[in-house]
């Protein structure tokens, strides 16, 4: 679809959405005008116009949290974008992952989106090194070296793979988790 079909509003902008290519994650919204939207294109990296400033800006200029295009694309009725991004760093300005962490109501019984359980994971390994080894297991592994990590991951896989073959689909979830 070409871009020429982009409906901008009165101040010449339009919505664009920022997702984590690989996980889903609404990451932030940003505005853009067709001179950022070319220059996205030009470049594979998102570039935005920033209301409060008046000025065009590429994600990431001055923090080196980039946004790195995977794709572009617009809604049904053409006056929204959708950028799916390869994430460099964190999206927010405050720090935070992504711009929306301001929890409004959340039901917590709900079932959460799965999508980004590697980078969860990755974050609680990451806060157990350095930990006392005594107070965390995950710490003590760490502690241990590529060996002790190696073999632990070889005793949960064959644990993983016997649930397949012999265990219920509760012993399979039990020992993928």
């Amino acid at each position: 679809m070409p871009i020429e079909d982009i409906k901008y509003n009165e101040a010449g902008l339009v919505p664009a959405i920022a997702q984590e290519a690989t996980t889903g994650e609404v990451l932030m919204l940003a505005w853009m005008n067709e001179e950022s939207l070319k220059l996205t294109l030009e470049t594979g990296f998102a570039h935005y116009f920033s209301r409060s400033r008046n000025k065009l800006w590429k994600k990431g200029e001055t923090s080196g949290n980039t946004q790195k295009i995977t794709s572009l694309s617009y809604d049904c009725d053409a006056d929204t974008v959708l950028i799916k991004v390869d994430q460099t760093g964190v999206a927010c300005h405050t720090g935070e992952k992504n711009c929306f962490f301001n929890v409004i109501k959340e039901d917590e019984s709900a079932p959460q989106a799965g999508a980004n359980i590697i980078d969860q994971l990755y974050d609680v390994i990451l806060s157990r090194k350095g930990m006392d080894a005594e107070s965390s297991y995950v710490a003590s592994l760490l502690e241990g070296g590529e060996r002790k990590v190696a073999s632990k991951i070889h005793e949960e896989s064959a644990e993983l793979i016997t649930a397949g073959r012999k265990g219920t689909d509760k012993d399979v979830v039990h020992e993928l988790c």
